[in-house]
This record gives C-alpha cells, sequence and structure tokens, in this order.
C-alpha cells in the first residue's frame, strides 16, 4: 500500500537519458526532480526477462533507498483471450515480467488482458480468467507471490478491459488489483470524465466491489487522449485545451476522500506532466483542509 499519493513517469524520462547515466540511478534522479513513483516499461519483451537479474535488483535496492514505488508495464504482446497458441505465448511473457518485477521488488505487474475479436465478450473474459488462473498456478509453483498482477482498463471497444470486465477480474482471483488508466475510460465511454462526480461515481463502484482498501490504494495511469467512436486514438499533454479528461476533477476527489493512488503520467511529457499532476493535488489538498 502507498503511504501517500505518488506520482511518475510511465518510462525513463528523456532528460534522464540525456545525463548518459545508468539505469539505477534513475530513482535518485526523479526524487531530485520531485517525483517518487516510476513505471518500468518492458512493453517489448518476450518470452525470458530481457533485463539482468542483478540489474534489476540494484534497481529495486536504489528505487528503496529513495523512496520510489516501482511498478512494471509488461509485454503488449500479450492476449489472454486468444486462440491456445498465442495464449501460451502471452503466459510466458506475463510470467517473464513478473519474475523481473519480483526481482525489482516491484509491486505491481501492468498488462492488457487481451481482445475480443470474433467471439462474445463474454466467450473472451472466461478465456482471459481462464488463462490467468494457469498464470498464477505457474507464479505460485515458483514461489513469485510479492507481486500483484494488474490488468489495466482498455481504451478501445475491442479490446477486452471495460472497468466492469477488470473489477469482475479483481473479485474472482487473488493477488490481481485493478489498473485503471482514466483515460481510457473516458475514450472507451466517449468523453464519460467530465466533472468530480463522474470520477467519483467510478470511484464507488470500485470501492462497492473490491472495498475500501483496494479504491484508496489504487494503481492509476493518466493522461489527455484523443478519441473515436471506436475509443483511444492519441495520447495529448495536458495543456492541450482541446483533450480531455481533465485532472482536477480526479485531485478534487483524491483530496475529499483522503486516497493514496499511485498515478504514472503517460502523457507525451512522462515527468513534466506528472510533477503538474502532483502540483494540481497539492493545491486540492490544501484547499481541503482550509475548508473543514
Amino acid at each position: 500500500m502507498a503511504d501517500r499519493p505518488r506520482f511518475g513517469p510511465a518510462g525513463i524520462p528523456p532528460a534522464f537519458h540525456l545525463l548518459k547515466a545508468k539505469l539505477a540511478d534513475v530513482p535518485q534522479f526523479l526524487r531530485e526532480i520531485g517525483l517518487d513513483a516510476l513505471e518500468y516499461e518492458a512493453v517489448r519483451w518476450g518470452k525470458t526477462p530481457q533485463i539482468q537479474q542483478q540489474d534489476a535488483k540494484t534497481l529495486g535496492q536504489k528505487a528503496k533507498q529513495h523512496d520510489v514505488w516501482l511498478s512494471l508495464h509488461a509485454s503488449y504482446y500479450i492476449n489472454l483471450s486468444g486462440n491456445k497458441t498465442i495464449r501460451e505465448a502471452s503466459k510466458q511473457r506475463l510470467i517473464a515480467c513478473t519474475t523481473a518485477a519480483e526481482w525489482m521488488q516491484a509491486h505491481t505487474v501492468v498488462f492488457h488482458p487481451g481482445f475480443y475479436a470474433n467471439r462474445t465478450h463474454e466467450e473472451a473474459y472466461n478465456t482471459c480468467l481462464q488463462t490467468l488462473k494457469e498464470v498464477q498456478e505457474t507464479l505460485n509453483t515458483l514461489d513469485i507471490k510479492g507481486v500483484k498482477l494488474g490488468p489495466e482498463t482498455m481504451g478501445r471497444t475491442q479490446q477486452l478491459g471495460a472497468l466492469s470486465e477488470i473489477l469482475e477480474l479483481c473479485e474472482i482471483l487473488p493477488q490481481i488489483q485493478p489498473v485503471i488508466d482514466w483515460s481510457h475510460i473516458h475514450a472507451r465511454e466517449i468523453g464519460k470524465l467530465r466533472t468530480a462526480d463522474d470520477y467519483l461515481e467510478v470511484i464507488t463502484q470500485i470501492e462497492n466491489r473490491l472495498g475500501t482498501q483496494a479504491v484508496k490504494n489504487l494503481h492509476c495511469h493518466f493522461t489527455k487522449i484523443e478519441y473515436t467512436t471506436k475509443g483511444e486514438k492519441r495520447h495529448h499533454t495536458l495543456d492541450e485545451k482541446t483533450y480531455g479528461p481533465e485532472f482536477r476533477p480526479l485531485a478534487k476527489v483524491i483530496a475529499e476522500q483522503n486516497l493514496r493512488p499511485v498515478i504514472i503520467s503517460e502523457s507525451p511529457l512522462i515527468d513534466i506532466d506528472a510533477l503538474k499532476m502532483r502540483d494540481t493535488l497539492q493545491e486540492e489538498m490544501k484547499q481541503n483542509l482550509e475548508t473543514r
């Protein structure tokens, strides 16, 4: 559980690359610029961890030393509702990512559950559920128990990952926690998130199904997003007024409900917009205290 709201980038900020420093130096860099979370991107990985075990362990040690909350985004090449060959390959990729996440002492492995393809939503969901059960069984056999699997709410209508589906997976399976991508919910539901009440409606739904502790300690993604009738199209920066959702109404809900989410910026400006969200939440928390 996070001890406070935390903010960080999805991946290593471009400014860090200019330093030509080592991966293990990222946590210190993030704290120096005012951030305290990092989602390590393993989005191109295959069936084996593509990081050396010692490098992963060193990153985890440095993250702990500098108080940076680590998560890992698993391979994009995961489809737990595909045909048997695709499912087997996807299982191996998810297991590889979870293995590396445990080396790092990361808290959550974020992953995209799958696609509906030419099946009904129920058929795709049931296939995903069974495949996830098999992944959990393998992880238990490997004694990998310190990392949560985080199915993400997805932004396109052909993707398995509606909020209700993600919450149902979390109700059924142990070691599973939801990853709430607010921009994906906004895009999938054609601009749903406009007011604080819109965000609160989602928060309430999560709490009713998973409990107070789950909703207080959400792992989230946030950016502004462009969408069509089919859902997500493109991410945008927080300063682009044409697009939504706005972060401040969510910040208001976080402050009023005393939540402790980890919020990962998936903006094109991953570190800059993470800092802007941090500042906005601090403003809302201060205002909330003053009005009590």
